[in-house]
């Protein structure tokens, strides 16, 4: 940012090296095409070609977003997500736009505030919850908002962020953006009120909205941790815990003017089988009484339907792309929770994982010919081979039976690249 104050933000924004390092993240974090169907692929061609246009007409002010293009995401619960997909070329301005105002909000923003923050991730949130909890503020006031990202007020939004931003072509531009409207199978529909969830520009946007609960938590003293529209507010008490619902509900709804979805919202205790946040449950340890974070009910069973999908037998992919596949998800879901206490549920997703994959392979070997000679490769004698591989058991039953785990072996299983979640776990566990 050197020399930022000698030119506008908005040239900080144009300038070449901080487009050319939007145009990078936004190609890193993949996606779909947007309304005007240009891909992440024809990105750089396309931006080689346009960029002194784009460049122009947003300093001329007549640059004009395209509408977000509605996708509707399936929610663990059977909800569904709105999610908007901006074009590839709204996504880098946006990209760009964030990129340098991102340094000048995050020092205004609050210490407990996590979401979307550089150097600051879910597992700090977690950590500080659990710091607190283990200092007595166990009653968990829960408050749910309910569609925030369709529901931020545009006026309110921009006045928050013209008291930091002075340079008014940014001001200009940051509302097109919200105005932009969104393309929907039945038409076009104008944004009057809310913020896209799934723009580049949208996560700064909620830090920026949200950092006004943030510091009436703090000013009233009360211990919170927030990431993103997640918030929590933990005290000591019952009586305590009902009457901030009551008041920062109040407080949300009156002036910050969203909506506090009361159906969701709820006082209750960390070890609540119902209570989650940010996909953690938490359990108390048995000889101190301290909590403890663990994967929720619902992450574990979301992680199962992943690895379910990747060890169906009708997916024609080839074993060892499917175990990479397998071993992505595995490294990237026990990175997530590996705060958490899970050893023993690993174990037994292991051993399931291994069964279906048992089960894919010899729904690929197919025919008893190719199945024998398989068998024989894994060293099973001749006269078992060829009886097994003409067997009438069903492909689950085999794949519990002697004939695939003394064959197909865990340790086998383990040569070829398979990883065991237990023992990644062991190895990266803090």
């Amino acid at each position: 940012m050197t020399n930022m104050y000698n030119r506008s933000l908005l040239e900080e924004i144009l300038r070449i090296d901080n487009l050319e390092r939007a145009q990078k993240q936004v190609i890193r974090n993949k996606g779909a095409a947007g309304v005007d169907g240009l891909t992440i692929e024809k990105l750089p061609q396309h931006m080689r070609e346009n960029r002194q246009e784009i460049r122009l007409q947003i300093r001329e002010r007549t640059y004009q977003p395209s509408p977000v293009k509605r996708v509707e995401i399936p929610k663990p619960n059977g909800g569904k997500r709105l999610l908007g997909i901006p074009t590839v070329t709204d996504r880098v301005i946006q990209q760009a736009v964030t990129q340098v105002l991102t340094p000048l909000f995050n020092q205004q923003f609050h210490d407990h505030s996590y979401g979307f923050r550089p150097g600051k991730n879910a597992e700090m949130a977690i950590r500080k919850a659990l710091e607190f909890m283990n200092d007595g503020y166990e009653w968990i006031v829960d408050i749910d908002l309910e569609r925030f990202f369709d529901t931020v007020n545009h006026d309110r939004l921009m006045n928050l962020i013209s008291r930091t931003v002075k340079d008014g072509d940014v001001i200009s531009l940051i509302r097109k953006f919200l105005v932009s409207g969104v393309q929907l199978d039945e038409g076009y529909k104008e944004t009057i009120v809310g913020t896209p969830q799934g723009g580049n520009l949208s996560p700064l946007l909620s830090n920026i909205m949200l950092n006004e609960l943030d510091q009436e938590l703090e000013s009233r003293g009360l211990r919170f941790v927030r990431y993103a529209d997640d918030c929590i507010i933990m005290v000591k008490s019952e009586m305590a815990a009902n009457r901030v619902m009551r008041s920062v509900s109040k407080y949300i709804e009156k002036t910050l003017g969203l909506i506090v979805n009361t159906a969701k919202s709820q006082v209750t205790k960390p070890n609540n089988p119902d209570f989650k946040f940010l996909g953690f449950g938490f359990l108390q340890d048995y000889y101190t009484d301290n909590y403890l974070a663990k994967p929720h009910e619902k992450s574990i069973e979301s992680f199962k339907y992943k690895l379910k999908q990747l060890t169906k037998r009708n997916w024609s992919v080839d074993t060892k792309y499917q175990v990479e596949r397998i071993n992505q998800l595995i490294r990237g879901w026990v990175n997530y929770f590996k705060i958490g206490y899970m050893k023993k549920v690993l174990e037994s997703i292991d051993a399931h994982t291994r069964v279906r994959l048992r089960m894919c392979i010899w729904t690929k070997w197919k025919t008893p010919k190719n199945r024998r000679k398989n068998l024989i490769k894994l060293g099973m004698n001749k006269a078992n081979a060829y009886k097994n591989s003409h067997t009438s058991k069903g492909v689950t039953r085999i794949a519990y039976s002697w004939v695939l785990t003394t064959t197909i072996t865990n340790k086998r299983l383990a040569q070829f690249g398979l990883i065991s979640g237990a023992q990644y776990y062991s190895k990266v566990h803090v």
